[in-house]
Parts: C-alpha cells; sequence; structure tokens
C-alpha cells in the first residue's frame, strides 16, 4: 500500500459512525503487544482547552529534555497532525509501516463482524507510533467524553479535565451531569486528576474522584490573573501549588489563563511525584507554543482571524475576545458549523455582534447546509456560500482594512479555510 491508499483504507471505516466503548481497542492492542503500556501518560479530558493544554505540556517536556508523543484529534489540514514526537509531524512513510502492522489485526476483526471505528484504528496506530519512536512522555487527548473512549484503555500517571461544558448531548447526555460522569471516566484508582470544573459538573467529578480514592487539584478562578495582553500575546499571574508564575503566551483568548494554571498544577504535580521538570523549561514553553486554528491571526489589514469554536462555550469565549481584545470597524462572520452541534444557541451568542454574516460548509458530510444556516439568522444580512474558499474571497473582496473577519463554527470550517490562506 502507499500514502494515499493507506488514508483511502483508513477514511473507509468513517462511514462506521462513532460507536463508544472498549472491547474493540482493547482486542487491537492487545494483538499489539499493549503498546500503550510502555511508556508514561498524561491523559487529557474535558470539554474545552484540550488542545491548549496538551501543546503547553508537550513544549514544557520537550523543553525538560524528555521524548514526547502527542496525541490530538481531530486534525487541522493533515492526518499527520494527529501523531507528534517531539513537536515534529509523523512521516508518511511510517504512517504506512503503522498501517502494514495493524491491518491484518482489522481484517480479522472484519471478518468476524466485529468492525473497529475509524478513531478506534488512529488511536491504535498512535500508541504503536509512540511505542516505536521509544517516547518517555505521551499526552492522549480524550476524542469524545471519556469512559467509553478509545483512549481510556491507557494507564495514566495523572489525568486532566479541563472543564464540562456542553458538547455532543445527543451522545454524552442532555444534562451536565450525565455529561460530567462520562468525562469523570477518565478517573483512575489513586492517579491524581487535575479539573478547572465548576458547579454540578465539578460535584460529578469531586464524587468520582472520591470513589476512586484520588487526590484532585481543582483550579479555581482565582488561580490565574491576567496582567496585560495585546493582539498577539497575553500576560498572566498564576498561583499555584509550589510558586506564584509570571507567563506570558503568543496564544490568546481569555480561556487560557485557565488553560495555563491547568498546565502548571500538573506539571507541578509531577515534580512532587520525583519527575525531573525546570522552571526554566516551564518559564519558556508557553510563549514557544501556539495552538493553529484557535484565536489565530493569519491576516492583518484586514484582520483574518480563525477559531473553532464549536460548541456553546467555545463561541461564548470567542464572543467575548471579540468584544474586548480587538478593535474593528465591521465584524465580517463566516460561519460554518456541524449538524450534531446546538446550532440555535450558537447562533444566538455570535451572529449580535456580527456586521454582515456568510454561511458556509465544510468539505465533510457532518456538514450543516449553509441555506438552513441563513433560514436560522433572518434578522441579519446573510450570505451563501457553498464552499469556505468562495466565502473567503468574497469576505476579502468587501472587507475594509479597519474590518475583521472571523473564520468560525467547527475545526472541520476553520482547518480548510487555514489550508486556503496559507
Amino acid at each position: 500500500m502507499n500514502y494515499k491508499d493507506c488514508i483511502k483504507w483508513l477514511y473507509s471505516f468513517e462511514k462506521f459512525g462513532i460507536r463508544l466503548g472498549l472491547g474493540r481497542i482493547e482486542y487491537i492492542c492487545k494483538n499489539l503487544g499493549n503498546p500503550q503500556d510502555c511508556y508514561k501518560i498524561i491523559h487529557v479530558g474535558g470539554t474545552n482547552g484540550k488542545g491548549s493544554v496538551c501543546k503547553y505540556l508537550e513544549s514544557i517536556l520537550v523543553n525538560s529534555g524528555y521524548a514526547v508523543g502527542t496525541y490530538i484529534s481531530p486534525h487541522l489540514q493533515r492526518f499527520s497532525e494527529r501523531f507528534v514526537v517531539n513537536k515534529k509531524e509523523i512521516s508518511e512513510n511510517e504512517i504506512i509501516k503503522l498501517i502494514e502492522k495493524v491491518k491484518p489485526i482489522i481484517d480479522k476483526m472484519i471478518d468476524n463482524n466485529d468492525i473497529p471505528t475509524y478513531f478506534e484504528i488512529v488511536t491504535a496506530l498512535a500508541f504503536l507510533h509512540f511505542k516505536k519512536k521509544n517516547v518517555d512522555f505521551a499526552i492522549i487527548e480524550v476524542g469524545l467524553g471519556g469512559r467509553y473512549d478509545a483512549t481510556n484503555i491507557v494507564n495514566p500517571i495523572i489525568s486532566i479535565i479541563t472543564n464540562v461544558t456542553f458538547d455532543h448531548q445527543n451522545i454524552l447526555g442532555k444534562e451536565i451531569k450525565d455529561i460530567s460522569f462520562e468525562k469523570a471516566g477518565i478517573i483512575k484508582e489513586n492517579i491524581p486528576i487535575v479539573t478547572a470544573a465548576t458547579g454540578e459538573a465539578l460535584n460529578v467529578i469531586k464524587k468520582v474522584a472520591q470513589e476512586k480514592d484520588t487526590k484532585i487539584k481543582i483550579i479555581r478562578n482565582n488561580s490565574w490573573r491576567l496582567i496585560s495582553k495585546k493582539s498577539d500575546f497575553q500576560e498572566y499571574v498564576i498561583n499555584s501549588i509550589l510558586r506564584k508564575y509570571n507567563i506570558t503566551t503568543s496564544m490568546i483568548g481569555k480561556y487560557q489563563g485557565e488553560n495555563i494554571a491547568i498546565t502548571i498544577a500538573t506539571v507541578e504535580i509531577l515534580q512532587m511525584s520525583g519527575i525531573y521538570i525546570t522552571d526554566e523549561s516551564i518559564d519558556k514553553a508557553f510563549l514557544d507554543t501556539n495552538n493553529p486554528g484557535r484565536m489565530e491571526i493569519v491576516g492583518l489589514n484586514p484582520i483574518i482571524l480563525l477559531d473553532g469554536a464549536h460548541n456553546i462555550a467555545g463561541m461564548k469565549y470567542l464572543m467575548y475576545s471579540l468584544k474586548e481584545d480587538f478593535s474593528f470597524d465591521k465584524l465580517i462572520l463566516i460561519i460554518g458549523i456541524l449538524s450534531d452541534k446546538n446550532i440555535k444557541e450558537i447562533l444566538e451568542l455570535i451572529t449580535p455582534i456580527a456586521d454582515l454574516i456568510i454561511a458556509t460548509k465544510s468539505q465533510t458530510s457532518r456538514a450543516f447546509d449553509p441555506k438552513l444556516l441563513k433560514e436560522m439568522m433572518k434578522k441579519k444580512e446573510v450570505i451563501v456560500k457553498d464552499k469556505i474558499n468562495e466565502a473567503i474571497i468574497h469576505a476579502k473582496k468587501i472587507a475594509k482594512k479597519s474590518d475583521l473577519i472571523c473564520i468560525t463554527g467547527s475545526l472541520y470550517t476553520v482547518g480548510e479555510a487555514r489550508s486556503y490562506l496559507l
């Protein structure tokens, strides 16, 4: 198989959809020799901020001299973004070799009418890749939920639940307590947990942690304070367990203070468990870290901002940042949302502050029809463009230098926009 054939084979499993459960991934990994047991794992779940926390942790551990694998999902532009070792994406040849190793196991499962999902296969590939690269640490981002997510066969040294808000309610449950219980499923016996969850979600997580005899570190709002900000950086004071930190990050957005506080608390727990991490590697890491497609400025005059806000909480943060962190005459909003999201609520948050809206869609089959999006925004001037590149061309044509073009609604939308723009 060549690389194109390998990717085509992988994507052929997307039609089987999302089927939560651990039996299939356990079978695959057992036949691979359980590669996920060959290195120290940091397991990162939650609703928003997972990607940023993973990237921050990666930078800190790499700066401290460790070999670090990072597994994230979904990817924005390239499949290889999902598997990173020491900030370097997997090569096409490495992907081919991994699939050649895994495919016979999958073929046998198909023969037995036990077909795995796309995400289960990709997760197994990540575990195997990190073993082959002999990493010291693997930072593993939860795909969906936690309790029955394919990543939850790992035995981590620490777990993180960033926060819990409404998302994937058709799968995880309609109420916050149900969603929280699913996300709390990554909590393991006697393995410390760090979380910034609040309210009812925090109560659920604390209850599960108590049942698991697990120490919990809660990140409160007073754990961090924004002291200065510009369009390309922010400065925070973080009050953590061991000391106070003055942190500068090139990643913008109100929520980064929380993400940084979560990261530092996690690192301090690792330090206290005997893992060598220098203060210098912590201080330096945040300025070095970027997370493409999340509050990312990719153009000036006019400003072009990419943000993969795909749920209610993410859109609230985006709305706040647009109002508080940017100066512009008119806001031109390019938006494409997935069909399984809280579309009405998302639109109610972001559309009131937009002067002109361009409804569009990504190429994924999950994309919501932009014509229906327009019908849901009757009180606004809305233009429909079926392709994201057409939406961008139109926005740039009508925008003045003093305006801001914001592209958002899903990571698929942002990924396609980023590929076109960059």
